[in-house]
Order: structure tokens, then sequence, then C-alpha cells
């Protein structure tokens, strides 16, 4: 928008307030109003508020114009600008249609504000709209039927999703990340939701669980959602259905934890499929074995805090046997803590068993309380109680927490990958890679996109629920990435000195960042989360003004520096 001064022969010349835009590829311009009759210095004004010079616009300018609305718009363009960059509205659909909108409206908004399908539909429609989500996508008239339908239209077309993005984040021979996760439910008409265990600690809400699938970076590529009552180990054949026939891998290297990649599973899911194979951890008897039958000994880490083994219980397989000072000072540390804290416990049915008037006799009461006591404890274990003629006796086992002190930091990897396909430093750093899976777990549930709690209904919404949670995931670790300079992540990450078993060291960038809370161009560093509200200020101003031949228009606010060079690094602007 700006101010065109026209010649008109021998009368004066005709001040028009135009606009440009572009129509097919080219540049047009229209007039939206004759200003002709405005006081000169009334039209340098205008002039200098178009070019963002509001200092100069003269003492009248609150009086000429009315802020009709204003609503943020930065972390809107920020978030829908990458959607656009990576390409995600086109996987979707390659077709623009208001149910691809709606889908994108949700995706935006479980990143911006995570809310229900009813407060999501009242910030986007018109009257009642928080930011200019639902005028960038135009959904002006919209409710949260609208939104359920959008799920319906979604839910289909995950099957083509997900093989899109394997082709973008997964090859031949690639790491796969496996891992998953529960959240509880509320209300019972759900088929999915059944009482299992609960990684929250709802266990009086019946549950979900949903698994994760992740390159050997971390980005999300498929999401399956299962009943609450069904174990990890089962959730396995799913994941690897697809991605031998969905996806096509012929060879892949399979990463999941001990609790997922059971023995069971892996004789009877993966080993007889040519060109998979994996990497896993032993369960802690599994390794008591191993050191039983000698094959894992402590002189083993004189030297160093890794070493391969083999044993005939794993043929075809390497072991790669590890200790971790830092993890055996914790486990100590944590063991006696839970021994001190279950003495505290039994000391009090010690007392009920020795007291003068009606003491505790009866076994079964007597192990029933101990059982409800040292149950949550896990350390039932290392106790030794007999009842004798003066009441209850309780003491340590100490052999039995010899031997797990033993074992203190020690974990043993199983791998069938080759040793020329990757070494043992390499089989470690692998594993640990699921982490990341951890994170983006933390993400979905408590930091960013907030999955629970869950309302729906119907066994279908609540998948599509979950993925537009992994799609919103999606997009917030492509924006994470381009964000790293001005976020407290490591930009580096993984640096190490020395084995792959010690913990990683932060950059110096990251440690730096972390000190001065500055970046290495003195931008301020801050949160995701942060940054998303720091963009939020970027508002969009409807101005009317006073003079009713003259149409309203837009202002958006003057980018800050540091606003400036985030939208930078996203590559988007406002």
């Amino acid at each position: 928008m700006y101010i065109a001064t026209v010649p008109n022969r021998r009368s004066p010349p005709a001040i028009l307030l135009r606009e440009s835009f572009r129509d097919k590829g080219k540049v047009r311009n229209r007039t939206l109003t004759n200003l002709s009759s405005w006081p000169a210095e009334k039209v340098e004004a205008l002039r200098q508020l178009l070019k963002g010079n509001i200092a100069a616009t003269g003492p009248w300018l609150p009086q000429a114009f009315d802020i009709v609305r204003s609503l943020p718009h930065g972390h809107v363009a920020a978030v829908l600008g990458t959607i656009r960059q990576i390409g995600l509205d086109g996987l979707l659909d390659r077709k623009s249609s208001r149910a691809r909108q709606c889908a994108l409206a949700m995706i935006t908004s479980r990143i911006l504000q995570p809310e229900s399908k009813l407060a999501t539909a009242r910030a986007l429609a018109a009257e009642t709209r928080r930011s200019t989500l639902g005028e960038e996508l135009d959904l002006a008239d919209i409710d949260e039927d609208d939104l359920y339908a959008a799920m319906d239209w979604l839910l289909p077309r995950q099957p083509q999703l997900e093989a899109a993005l394997a082709k973008r984040h997964l090859s031949e021979g690639t790491l796969v990340l496996y891992d998953v996760t529960s959240t509880y439910f509320e209300g019972h008409s759900c088929p999915l939701a059944q009482y299992g265990h609960s990684r929250d600690e709802r266990k009086s809400n019946p549950q979900i669980v949903f698994g994760l699938l992740c390159n050997g970076e971390g980005c999300p590529v498929a999401v399956e959602v299962f009943e609450g009552n069904t174990a990890d180990p089962k959730t396995v054949a799913t994941q690897l259905t697809k991605l031998r026939q969905r996806f096509a891998l012929r060879r892949l290297v399979l990463i999941g934890d001990r609790g997922m990649l059971t023995e069971k599973r892996i004789e009877q899911e993966l080993r007889p499929i040519e060109g998979l194979d994996w990497i896993t951890a032993l369960r802690a008897p599994q390794i008591q074995k191993l050191v039983t039958d000698g094959t894992v000994q402590l002189s083993l880490f004189d030297q160093r805090d890794l070493a391969e083994v083999t044993h005939p219980d794993y043929p075809g397989e390497r072991l790669v046997v590890c200790r971790n000072p830092l993890l055996a000072e914790e486990r100590k540390r944590k063991r006696e803590e839970l021994l001190g804290a279950a003495e505290k416990k039994l000391s009090v049915i010690v007392a009920a068993t020795r007291r003068q008037r009606q003491p505790l006799k009866e076994a079964s009461k007597i192990n029933f309380r101990i059982g409800r006591e040292l149950g949550p404890l896990k350390v039932a274990k290392y106790f030794h109680w007999e009842m004798g003629p003066e009441g209850l006796s309780v003491e340590r086992d100490e052999k039995r927490i010899g031997l797990d002190a033993a074992l203190d930091g020690v974990y043993v990897l199983r791998t069938s990958v080759k040793p020329e396909q990757a070494s043992a430093d390499q089989t470690v750093l692998a594993y640990k890679r699921l982490a990341g899976i951890e994170r983006a777990f933390r993400s979905f549930k408590s930091v960013d996109l907030h999955v629970r709690p869950i309302h729906h209904r119907s066994a279908d919404r609540v998948k599509a629920h979950v993925l537009i949670c992994t799609l919103a995931y999606y997009v917030e670790w492509h924006m994470r990435r381009k964000l790293a300079p001005l976020l407290f992540d490591d930009e580096h990450p993984g640096q190490r000195h020395g084995s792959a078993v010690s913990p990683a060291q932060r950059s110096a960038s990251a440690v730096r960042k972390a000190c001065t809370k500055r970046a290495a161009d003195n931008s301020p560093i801050q949160s995701f989360q942060d940054w998303l509200k720091d963009l939020a200020t970027v508002v969009r101003n409807r101005v009317q003004p006073k003079l009713k031949s003259v149409p309203a228009f837009d202002i958006t606010t003057r980018r800050t520096e540091a606003q400036q060079r985030a939208l930078d690094l996203l590559g988007v602007s406002v």
C-alpha cells in the first residue's frame, strides 16, 4: 500500500491511495481511494505511516485512525512457513481443500497452544479468533464439527503419508529407532482404552499405548496406536510389517530397548527375516548368567570401559559389555536410599508384631503388609524375614546385595550387526540414540504438544489425534534444527572424548550459550517455547481511518533484531 501523486494537466495533481498485488505472475496496481481533498501535512503523515515511520506522522494521528483488532501473527507465520517449506501440506493432499486446511490448523495449534477441538475451533473462528491462524488458512466460519470431519479425512491418509515420510528419511541399511509409551484416557467408551501399565502414574485411568518409529536422528516417521493392555513386545510385529511391506525396506537395523526386543521376539519375529539386524540390551538375569558362566568378568574393565564377547546362547550375535562408573555410583546411591526407606517401613511392621496389645501374628497378614510396603520399592529380594517367639525379625541379604552391587553400572548390548558394519563403539552410540525417542515422548506428553488427556470416544478419533500430535512433532523437529543457534540445544550433539560409554560432552558453543544466554552474534538464547511466545508479540493490526472513504488496512509490528534473526533462520517471512 502506497500513496501515488498523479499529474493532472493544468489541475492540481491527484493524490491516490494505491495497493500493489500480483495477478498471474504480473504486478498490478489498484486505486483504493482519492486523497486529493486531504491537507498536504495529513497526506505526508499517512505516507510516513505506510513507510513505518510512526514518529513523523504528527500529533493528530491517534485521532485519525482506530485500531480495530490486533492479532498475534509472528508465531503463526513461523510454524505455517515451516510446514510449507518442508512440504507437509503437499504430503497431506496435493490439492488445497477445507479438510486439509483444518488439518493444518490442528497441527499448527498443537504446537502453538494445545487445546481441545472445541477451544481450537473458537480460536480459529472469525468472531473469537486469538491469532491470525484462522485468517491465514481462510477458516473464518468454522466449528468443532469441521475439525472432527478433518480428523476423519486425515486418518485414511496415514499409510500414504507415512510412506512418503519414510521415503524422505529412511533408506536401505538405515537405523530405525522404535519405542512405545502409554498415556491415560478420560472415559470408558473407547475400545482402545484398557487398563494396563501406566507410565504416567495414573493407574486409576484406562490407558492407550502408541509406538513411534524414528530414523537414526530421531525424526518421527510413523506412529501406531494399540490397546492400553498391549505389552511392549506385542507391538513389534506390526512395525516390522510396516517397515518391510509398506516402506519396502529390505535391509535395516532395528534398535529397541530390552523390554521391547526380548529373547522370544528376536527368535520368533526378527531372526527369520533376511536383511533385518537389531541392537538391544540384555535383562539383569541374562547378565547375571553371563557372570556365572565366566563370560563377563570385572577384569574386562581394567583397561577399557567396554569389551566385546560371545556366548553360545546368542549364536551369530555380538555382545558388547559396558561399564559406566557414573551409572554405577548412581545405582549404588539409589539402592542405599531404597534400602533405608524399606527398613523404615519394615520397622513399623516389626513393632506391630512385638506390641503388648493385640500383636500382629498371622503369617498371611504379615506377608501381605510386607509385600504392600516393599512392592513399590522393588527391594523385597534384598531382605530375609522370619517370625520368631519375640516377633518378626528382618535382616538384609548381604550376599544378594553384593552380587547386584558388583554389576552396578554394567550393561550388555546384543546385536546381530557384523563387526565390519559397526564397531563396538558405534554399536553403543547407535543404542544411545534411543534417547531421541525419549525426548519425543516428553515433548508429546508434557513439554509442548500435550497429547494427554484424551477424551475421544471412537478408536479412529484417538488414532487421528495421536497422528496429529506426531505430525506436529515432525514440524517442531525441523524447527528446532533450524533454530538450534538460538536455543539452549547443542548444535553439535554427541561430542565425545574417548569411549562411547562415557557421557557425551556438550560442545564449547553450547556451554558458552548456557553461561552467557547469548548466541555467537549476541542474539538472546531462549527455549523453543519462549521463542514462540516472543514471536507472538509480532502482531497484525487492523487499522480503520476515521475518514470513511479510506478503507481499512493492515500493519504488522516491526520485528526486533532478535525476532528477525529467528525468522531468518527458519527461512520464513511475516
